[in-house]
């Protein structure tokens, strides 16, 4: 089942859609369900690219999990101005999408998964770290300097005309000074500590657009944590964004089991103490 909502953020309404799993009796009142909020990529949609999003929670739904995408605030339909925000607001945007998931009764407060793609990936960590509330995190091909990573995608001349004219024109949306200025203040590296959940790292060996390099740079970093299990899959011939139908099915279905390793893995170490 998919229903279309929004979301309260500030001053922005921001478009998502809920997709509940299938239940067969028809009453699932009794049920708590994990949760996973999927953050798209910069200037993205929930929908994402070739459908990724919209066919990874349908999948996800299918194996058991509620699952909430969302745009943006600017981004696909929601109102609101992404050029003029950056990684702080979509932090905050994050978290209120999860205040919203958590007033559902059917969530599980205790599986509550971040999926980031791209930009989405740092936002996804950078939200983990400062709310506790986030239990696990997915990261598809995900940025790790947000700022240099950025500024490769738009182009330098995209930045270099903010800093002198105070906005530029990139793919339709107009970016301001500010977003580029948000994007150096955040280095996910750093944060990584804070976080003490479990990470699956996803990454393609044909990404032009983030180095597979950084998956690996990110799991070294995750294992230098006292708690926490970070493991990684990586999908040969795959590009930035699983776009064949066999990449995709890869992401999602490693995604999927991983998720339901864990989970039976903890029922079992339930109880146990060393």
């Amino acid at each position: 089942m998919e229903r279309h909502i929004t979301i309260r953020s500030g001053d922005m309404e921001l478009a998502a859609t809920l997709h509940h799993p299938y239940v067969e009796n028809g009453d699932d009142r009794a049920c708590r369900y994990p949760l996973i909020v999927i953050c798209h990529g910069f200037a993205g949609d929930r929908i994402g690219p070739d459908r990724l999003f919209v066919k990874a929670a349908r999948a996800f739904s299918n194996a058991g999990y509620l699952v909430l995408r969302f745009d943006y605030g600017g981004c696909g339909e929601s109102t609101g101005d992404y050029g003029a925000t950056g990684l702080t607001s979509m932090i905050e945007q994050t978290r209120h999408v999860i205040d919203y998931a958590l007033d559902i009764d059917w969530v599980d407060p205790e599986r509550v998964i971040a999926l980031g793609h791209h930009l989405g990936g740092a936002v996804a960590l950078l939200t983990a770290a400062r709310d506790k509330r986030i239990r696990t995190l997915v990261l598809w091909s995900p940025v790790a300097h947000p700022f240099n990573d950025i500024v490769k995608a738009t182009g330098k001349t995209v930045y270099e005309q903010c800093v002198s004219q105070g906005s530029a024109d990139y793919r339709g949306y107009v970016f301001k000074r500010s977003f580029f200025e948000s994007l150096s203040e955040y280095h996910p590296f750093q944060d990584i500590r804070k976080f003490s959940g479990d990470v699956l790292l996803v990454h393609g060996t044909s990404d032009e657009v983030v180095p597979v390099d950084y998956s690996f740079l990110y799991q070294k970093v995750f294992w230098l944590r006292s708690e926490g299990q970070c493991e990684k899959e990586i999908i040969l011939q795959a590009d930035h964004t699983f776009s064949s139908g066999e990449s995709a099915r890869q992401a999602v279905a490693k995604t999927i089991e991983w998720l339901q390793y864990f989970s039976s893995k903890k029922k079992e170490w339930h109880g146990w103490s060393i």
